[in-house]
């Protein structure tokens, strides 16, 4: 049928963007927190033991999550900008004994992106399995599914791919879909249930498709075509490009006397840049002037890091030295104009 040739290039898309080979890859029917949700519900048994890296408000979210369907939640905490170390990580898997061990790859929160290899190799010697949120730098920042050994990795549509909002991408490697399928009770949502999603998707080699639920058809198509256009450009030059306009937009801010919030270079996610406060600035100042004067949204922090940062999204198709340009001129019309405290 014409309609599941269009979900397979979905599919083919999908695998390329998150460079896996596994069959079981699909798009929700949803935002991001759908994918979160469906990894959480289909991976995991009440009862169950999860360890979720806290570093910002998307390990907040997948714990209260977790919580909510019964599981023992552990977490592992660092404020906004901290990172964890694969020996950190071990210790908690050893210590915890989960089944499931949540990572953020794009903390948009905080600005960081979280280094990767080995953790998926810790993971499977504890017997766990590794999920990692890449909502904010899939597209962005490299990340390698199959390589990385990531058994579940999710994305949203509406970032660096530039499609509206609605899709999310979620890919399960065969040890995730082992679990997955093998469970003693039903997942505790219906419409996320992946027996019936991956039959949708036709990856359950049943040769009919069931109705299950009308899926976003606009969505769908609009999600084709924006994996198109990544696979059309290569993700390498997809990686470099928003890394070369985050450079710009870096150096920029830095001779403004502003200072970078990670100060790491190779921690930072090249899609959400964060900038520490300025001393003597009122934050929410800054922003509606921004807003006001030249018609530019930037925002505060999310979750745990409010207070602590500006963040600037430069992604997808607003990522280009033009944009980059515009909010380093209005950031220094609005250092100049705002008045500083008299502190």
């Amino acid at each position: 049928e014409p309609h599941h040739s269009i979900m397979n290039d979905i599919k083919k898309g999908i695998q390329y963007a998150f460079q896996t080979s596994n069959n079981m890859t699909l798009a929700m029917s949803g935002s991001g927190h759908t994918a979160m949700e469906c990894a959480v519900f289909n991976i995991v048994e009440p009862g169950e033991s999860v360890l979720v890296a806290i570093n910002g408000i998307w390990g907040e979210r997948v714990a209260e999550i977790a919580e909510r369907m019964g599981a023992k939640v552990h977490t592992l905490f660092k404020t906004p900008g901290g990172h964890f170390t694969n020996a950190e990580i071990e210790q908690a898997l050893a210590k915890h004994k989960p089944v499931l061990f949540f990572l953020t790859h794009g903390e948009s929160s905080a600005g960081l992106v979280h280094p990767m290899d080995g953790v998926g190799d810790i993971c499977h010697k504890y017997n766990c399995l590794l999920l990692v949120d890449s909502v904010a730098s899939l597209g962005a920042a490299p990340i390698l599914m199959d390589q990385q050994n990531i058994d579940i990795l999710y994305t949203g549509s509406q970032k660096a791919l530039n499609a509206p909002p609605g899709t999310a991408p979620v890919s399960f490697s065969e040890r995730a879909c082992h679990k997955m399928f093998n469970r003693k009770t039903k997942p505790v949502s219906y419409l996320l249930d992946m027996t019936h999603l991956s039959n949708y998707w036709g990856n359950d080699g049943k040769p009919e498709r069931i109705y299950h639920h009308t899926g976003p058809v606009s969505g769908f198509f609009a999600l084709r075509e924006s994996l198109a256009i990544i696979a059309e450009m290569g993700l390498e030059n997809s990686w470099s490009h928003h890394t070369e306009i985050a450079e710009y937009l870096w150096k920029g801010l830095e001779d403004l006397g502003l200072k970078l919030f990670i100060k790491d270079k190779d921690l930072r996610l090249p899609s959400v840049t964060t900038i520490a406060i300025p001393e003597g600035y009122d934050w929410k100042e800054l922003l509606a002037y921004i807003m006001k004067h030249h018609r530019i949204e930037f925002t505060g922090g999310l979750g745990p890091s409010v207070g602590m940062v500006l963040r600037i999204g430069l992604m997808g198709y607003n990522c280009n030295k033009a944009n980059a340009a515009m909010v380093l001129a209005a950031l220094e019309d609005a250092l100049k104009q705002c008045r500083k405290s008299k502190a």
